[in-house]
């Protein structure tokens, strides 16, 4: 199999890309995530590697966050003395006391998921080394980690010098989360550390073995353990030497250190070849459903596997108490919280291709429903209110406050407060995952439960008023205006929700009476209750302008200041940033998809008045509310995009569609150093199979296609999971077809 549209490569080192590249090569395996930081380290760089579940909250910090774990990476290779490190190319006749690079190529290979590099270095003793480094988290056994380096003399005869280490000395961007108290061991041919978190009193134990053909030393400096080995090369000779390194932490084991430890040995007698087959193996089985094949387009095929493959290693494989962060596991951005950026971006995608990875995320939130429940209790409200953004414990950990602005205010946050449409959005990802997978256990044991409490809330949190239901003091997807009344996609939101409750008692009672009576009786399902979530469907308000046959997004959205938003370009940051803070909230300026991810959602069940058509107003809406979007946020192109090509719009959304899958890739935000983007990478997907290609579920209750293609694109092919059975589709573009 090429390799070319499976490979993301830097051909050039340059220290201003050090971070971006870094959160591009990730690697991970649904345990953990690690940076793409070098081996031998660089100034400001960034070694980072996140496992999933192990939070800290030290003092001193407003909210908890995800702990950066010992670094495992460390390998420092010396070439007659002098220590390896990328160095900016100098001519070749000089020597430079540092040594100098004279080739550098590093890839990431998604199919296999390897990240290599290769560098021809050269010493001030003027003989040339390649060095060759490869690296991946396995998929088959989530705690073994892998590193190989090879070494050739190119150019004279080199002495090298070997050490690997782990360095244990590590902070969260300086944020220390470790008690000082520490265990290193030094002994044998095994190093290791075991560390504990602060607050949350985690343990983490990281061991390594370096495995070498010559004779090894250990040792230790201050947490940090290390392995060294030495040796000559004469010219043409090398050398290959293989780093076993394992993570457990307190979730996964009685005695973190002591478990890698037994787990280091069994991977250095498996042996490096077999580990990386056996990984390969499980790479190609995540493959084999979740790539998208486009013909026609390679810049987008490469691309779109570049998201898929961000989706697939932060998903949990064997931890339904975990979920997805809005940065994934790369980089520290958002502190590993997770929001709806799991449930509507993440999760679809996973739902249709990987529905065991789906069900676990959405377990979290069943295991997180005593939060929910207390947050709710905690406002005055009933039944389950999920936080906005989450970590272990379920509880709301969004800050109030954001960090000093430039001129040294804060601004309140309140999306903890008042981004409510969370608990809607995870009803709406729990009945997608139970209408594809036809998963009934799952739905009367657990699902079932999360929708219908979440119900709950919204009957105590709905007011009824000026003879109807409003909602007042939310924040829809649009995040620039706060607390707002009457937002038109959280009113219609809880609309579905509620009728969706009632789908699933319905369907309880007529196929699973007794978890019928058993939640019923629980969540106190009284008549009362269920009369007002009747009424509440009927007559909520839903702001619609008759004149100009769109929906409203809030009443009073046309009042304020409009902004011409696509004037503002050429840009890279948002229109936000250029108006400031108080400005933009008191303009017609969108953040990112509100009516329109309306749209994308619900689609023709959007709901329009009556003597209205569903696609004149689905397209007045576009036509007011596109060319107000700023699009602030990563995750609104895709939905975009994902709409136009609903709607015909095929040159536009594949605009849309081209600058979400390059968001991370070419850093259209400026801030891929914080991490990836994942509710962007899940909406690319979703923009390509439920936009382009118009999969749904027809009234036969099958899944069936539309295809709305670009023009240059001959057709995709994807592949889904419906009610246990794998279909494969290979869409064709009809334009291309009726002119063939």
């Amino acid at each position: 199999m090429h390799d070319r549209l499976w490979e993301i490569v830097e051909l050039d080192f340059s220290p201003d890309e050090l971070l971006h590249y870094e959160t591009l090569f990730t690697i991970g395996n649904g345990y953990l995530g690690t940076r793409g930081a070098f081996e031998e380290g660089y100034p400001g760089d960034t070694p980072v590697t996140l496992v999933h579940g192990v939070y800290d909250h030290t003092p001193g910090m407003l909210v908890p966050e995800l702990v950066n774990v010992p670094n495992w990476l460390p390998i420092n290779i010396y070439v007659d003395g002098t220590p390896f490190k990328l160095i900016t190319k100098t001519t070749d006749f000089m020597r430079p006391p540092e040594g100098v690079v004279l080739g550098y190529r590093r890839a990431l290979n998604m199919r296999r998921g390897v990240l290599t590099r290769e560098v021809l270095f050269r010493a001030p003793s003027g003989n040339i080394v390649r060095l060759e480094f490869e690296r991946f988290a396995s998929l088959h056994d989530i705690h073994v980690l892998a590193q190989r380096v090879r070494i050739t003399a190119v150019d004279g005869n080199a002495h090298i010098r070997v050490e690997s280490a782990i360095d244990a000395d590590v902070t969260n961007a300086g944020v220390p989360h470790y008690l000082p108290e520490f265990t290193l061991d030094d002994r044998g041919d095994t190093i290791g550390v075991e560390l504990k978190t602060q607050q949350s009193k985690y343990i983490v134990g990281v061991a390594s073995r370096l495995v070498s053909p010559r004779r090894i030393q250990t040792g230790s400096t201050e947490k940090r353990p290390y392995t060294v080995t030495s040796f000559d090369l004469a010219q043409e000779d090398w050398v290959v030497l293989d780093k076993f390194s394992s993570i457990y932490t307190s979730r996964d084991a009685l005695s973190p250190l002591e478990t890698a430890q037994g787990k280091i040995a069994e991977a250095a007698s498996v042996g490096y070849e077999e580990l990386r087959a056996r990984h390969e193996a499980e790479w190609a089985k995540y493959w084999a459903t979740s790539d998208i094949h486009i013909d026609g387009d390679e810049e987008a095929q490469r691309a779109l596997r570049f998201t898929t493959y961000h989706i697939l290693i932060p998903a949990p494989r064997l931890d339904e108490r975990v979920s997805i962060g809005a940065k994934t596991l790369s980089g520290l951005g958002y502190k590993g919280h997770v929001f709806w950026d799991t449930e509507l971006f993440c999760v679809p995608p996973l739902i249709l291709t990987q529905p065991k990875l789906a069900r676990n995320l959405l377990m979290y939130r069943y295991h997180n429903l005593p939060g929910a429940r207390h947050k709710a209790q905690a406002n005055g409200y009933d039944g389950a209110m999920y936080p906005w953004e989450s970590t272990d414990t379920g509880e709301e950990t969004t800050p109030q406050w954001s960090d000093p602005q430039p001129d040294g205010t804060k601004i309140r946050i309140w999306t903890g407060d008042s981004e409510q449409h969370i608990s809607t959005d995870i009803a709406y990802a729990i009945e997608k995952y139970w209408r594809w997978t036809g998963d009934d256990e799952f739905l009367t044991q657990y699902g079932a439960e999360m929708i219908l409490d979440t119900a709950v809330f919204w009957g105590s949190r709905v007011e009824e008023k000026n003879g109807r239901f409003e909602i007042s003091q939310q924040i829809g997807p649009d995040e620039y205006h706060e607390n707002i009344d009457n937002s038109v996609f959280v009113n219609r939101m809880v609309v579905w929700h509620l009728q969706t409750a009632f789908a699933v008692l319905d369907w309880l009672k007529a196929n699973a009476p007794a978890d019928h009576q058993r939640l019923v009786e629980a969540l106190k399902l009284t008549p009362e209750r269920l009369a007002l979530w009747l009424d509440i469907t009927q007559r909520m308000y839903l702001p619609f302008d008759t004149n100009e046959g769109i929906h409203v997004q809030f009443p009073g959205f046309f009042d304020m200041e409009y902004i011409p938003v696509p004037h503002y370009t050429p840009r890279i940051g948002s229109v936000q940033a250029m108006l400031g803070h108080a400005r933009t909230i008191q303009t017609q300026v969108i953040k990112q998809a509100d009516v329109v991810m309306l749209m994308a959602l619900l689609g023709e069940n959007i709901g329009v008045p009556e003597g209205f058509s569903v696609r004149e107003v689905m397209l007045n809406n576009w036509n007011t509310y596109y060319p107000r979007c700023d699009h602030g946020s990563s995750l609104s192109p895709a939905m975009h995009a994902w709409t136009a090509a609903r709607l015909g719009l095929i040159d536009t959304a594949y605009e849309l569609f081209d600058h979400a899958v390059h968001i991370d890739l070419h850093d259209n935000k400026g801030n891929v150093r914080d991490g990836i983007h994942a509710a962007a990478c899940g909406g690319v997907w979703q923009a390509i199979v439920f936009g382009f290609c118009g999969l749904h579920i027809d009234a036969a209750g099958q899944p069936a296609v539309d295809p709305r293609l670009p023009e240059h694109w001959r057709s995709v092919t994807f592949t889904v999971y419906y009610r246990g059975e794998k279909q494969t589709f290979t869409v064709k573009n009809p334009a291309l077809v009726s002119s063939s």
